[in-house]
């Protein structure tokens, strides 16, 4: 997994690419202590550029959901396709968390 942030008018972009797995989970885990110092009203997750996911990877979007709970921070799901959109529907994240093209 590699990743670009970008922070404007409130919102925090983080473009996401490569594989998302459980190898990744201390580099998120860094992502997310990184996303909340910027204070953002909105997290959106460009997973546009991720071609594989696996269950340890939906569980770190759900951590990142839980921490946005924590700091009124509304998570958004950008740009899934193939087997990242996939898995997404598999698990039902479309009823927790707001999911765009």
């Amino acid at each position: 997994m590699n990743y670009k942030t970008e922070f404007a008018n409130g919102t925090t972009t983080v473009e996401v690419t490569g594989r998302f797995t459980f190898g990744d989970h201390s580099s998120f885990r860094k992502l997310i202590e990184e996303v909340r110092g910027h204070g953002s009203s909105t997290l959106v997750l460009d997973i546009s550029g991720v071609d594989f996911i696996d269950s340890a990877g939906l569980g770190m979007l759900l951590l990142a959901r839980d921490e946005g709970e924590k700091s009124n921070t509304n998570v958004i799901l950008r740009g899934a396709q193939g087997q990242v959109k996939r898995m997404l529907e598999v698990a039902r994240f479309d009823t927790l968390f707001q999911l765009e093209n």
